[in-house]
């Protein structure tokens, strides 16, 4: 792999520019959107026992509406973040052609971000899916190329076909696709499947079950996941419904227009030469041996949370049409507080590895439980014990009103309503 060091000079540069103290005072005077930033100091208690202080910085630093995101993001996906997000760190700590990595890649907003933005893309995630779902949108094919494709497959070729997917799909869509499906995977058995492919693909498996005419699907909920076929068919009988006929090249087409539509020349040289040095990877997130030494300038990411993902049952049908084996995929995270610190601390422990000196970690572990547990005090220690240090602790809330208790945010209500990011450096 390329080096993707920054040169020695251009380093001291965005040391001097983008370094712990301007950022901060960066955050400190933030008016973008009228807001004044709280600056609280809160104490957490790091591996060796003594009390440390770190800054805590409380507004509205970016919002959906700041600026409409690319449209090469619109892939559901579980528990995804906003673009503004990756992208307000990657502003102000990188410069173009640095590495930017996210160890739980999800749906690939932090590596589609960097890349628009010039930078290097890098991500690892557990689950298979992932990949498929990332890799086509680095280098996205024009939509004239994935219309001629399209045209060329035969959808009278079905595979398999299961009875019990009538619950969701009309027999002639789901002859389509299983046609599709007989295609793709022969196509990469053979080693023939190319990104024009592996683009329809892509689109094709975010459009399997959803709630409009835009998905193959009869209606049905979430678009991100699949539910079991006995709820289908529960849904089918509360709403009347039936499967209606749906044109799975026409959906397909009219899904990739959208995800193209704001994809200008320049953004395509942009993804070409920034994807071209860059690295997606499928495995544990703690153990990445392919990403040489201090290679890396800043890491954006947001872990699981403290919960236990059934990965079987939410991907059930996704992996059926990737041909995945959902058996063989191991995301699992404990209830437990301890035990999670346990995995946070293995991955941290191997970003340190790959960070250059003076490299950023943001952190996003978001807002679980109503609140009731902190997992940014819970993480410091753990990216302490791994040799990193904290910088600060960012808090968005876009529902920002007043200081009313010592975190400044007042709407923990059910669900993630904030976005809570630990900063560590690599000194």
């Amino acid at each position: 792999m390329p080096s993707v060091l920054p040169a020695l000079s251009r380093f001291n540069e965005l040391e001097r520019i983008c370094g712990e103290d301007s950022f901060k005072d960066q955050l400190r005077s933030f008016r973008q959107f009228g807001k004044k930033t709280a600056c609280l100091e809160i104490a957490v208690l790091p591996p060796d026992g003594q009390k440390i202080e770190v800054s805590t910085f409380i507004n509205e630093f970016w919002t959906s509406l700041q600026r409409q995101a690319h449209s090469l993001h619109e892939i559901s996906y579980r528990a995804c973040f906003k673009p503004q997000l990756p992208r307000f760190f990657i502003e102000r700590l990188t410069a173009p052609g640095e590495a930017v990595y996210d160890p739980f890649m999800g749906r690939g907003t932090t590596l589609v971000e960097a890349a628009l933005l010039g930078r290097i893309p890098m991500g690892c995630d557990v689950n298979p899916l992932s990949r498929l779902l990332v890799a086509p949108r680095l280098g996205p094919p024009s939509l004239e190329e994935i219309t001629a494709r399209l045209e060329v497959i035969d959808w009278d070729r079905p595979g398999e076909e299961p009875r019990e997917l009538l619950a969701f799909y009309h027999r002639k869509t789901l002859r389509r696709i299983s046609s599709l499906r007989r295609y793709l995977l022969e196509r990469e058995s053979k080693r023939r499947l190319d990104g024009i492919d592996e683009w329809i693909r892509m689109v094709a498996t975010n459009r399997l079950t959803g709630h409009s005419e835009g998905f193959f699907s009869v209606y049905t909920l979430p678009p991100n996941q699949a539910v079991s076929v006995e709820s289908q068919r529960r849904i089918n009988r509360d709403r009347r419904q039936k499967p209606p006929v749906r044109d799975v090249a026409a959906i397909i087409l009219k899904k990739s227009r959208f995800l193209l539509k704001h994809l200008g020349p320049e953004e395509r040289t942009a993804l070409a030469s920034s994807s071209a040095k860059g690295l997606l990877l499928t495995g544990p997130s703690a153990r990445t041996p392919r990403i040489p030494d201090e290679s890396v300038s800043l890491v954006v990411t947001s872990p699981p949370f403290l919960d236990v993902v059934d990965y079987k049952a939410d991907n059930w049908l996704r992996c059926w049409f990737c041909g995945i084996d959902p058996e063989g995929v191991e995301i699992t995270m404990s209830r437990r507080l301890e035990d999670w610190k346990k995995a946070m601390t293995g991955v941290l422990k191997e970003l340190h590895r790959v960070l250059r000196p003076g490299g950023y970690v943001a952190f996003e572990v978001g807002e679980v439980r109503g609140g009731r547990i902190r997992l940014e005090e819970a993480v410091v220690p753990c990216g302490m014990e791994a040799g990193l240090s904290p910088v600060l602790i960012l808090i968005n809330d876009q529902k920002f009103t007043k200081t009313a208790n010592c975190w400044g945010v007042s709407n923990n209500a059910k669900g993630t309503n904030t976005n809570r990011i630990v900063v560590f450096r690599k000194e």
